[in-house]
């Protein structure tokens, strides 16, 4: 088994591992733009617009890297990763409460609406 290992040509194996991370990518990313075409609610369409598609990008940016195997894309990719994770939370929660303050989200959709509860006992009264 050990002398079949070393005639593997472990270049190719990285190739064909970059490119199925990428097809996988593609296809979380693809995912979560049918979901914004498709899911019936605005808070629906915030999920699949962060979620499958920070996994997706994921992906991608690693398999860049196997296929490229160059350290510049190795730093491009943790730092492109990196700002989405921080982004990507702050965007959805900004769309999400001024969707809920505009209240053009049906109630009936929210099972509990913790930022009404929030607001009505704030001393301020102003929502912020």
């Amino acid at each position: 088994v050990v002398e079949a290992l070393g005639a593997v040509p472990w270049l190719e194996v990285v190739d064909w591992a970059g490119a199925a991370l990428l097809a996988v990518g593609v296809f979380f990313c693809l995912v979560a733009a049918i979901g914004l075409l498709r899911l019936p609610d605005t808070f629906s369409r915030m999920h699949a617009a962060s979620k499958p598609q920070l996994v997706g990008l994921v992906f991608v940016c690693t398999g860049i890297v196997l296929d490229t195997l160059q350290w510049r894309w190795v730093v491009l990719g943790i730092v492109v990763v990196s700002l989405q994770i921080l982004t990507a939370p702050v965007g959805s929660h900004l769309l999400g409460r001024a969707v809920s303050r505009t209240e053009s989200a049906a109630p009936a959709d929210l099972v509990i609406d913790e930022l009404a509860e929030d607001t009505a006992s704030s001393s301020l009264h102003d929502g912020s």
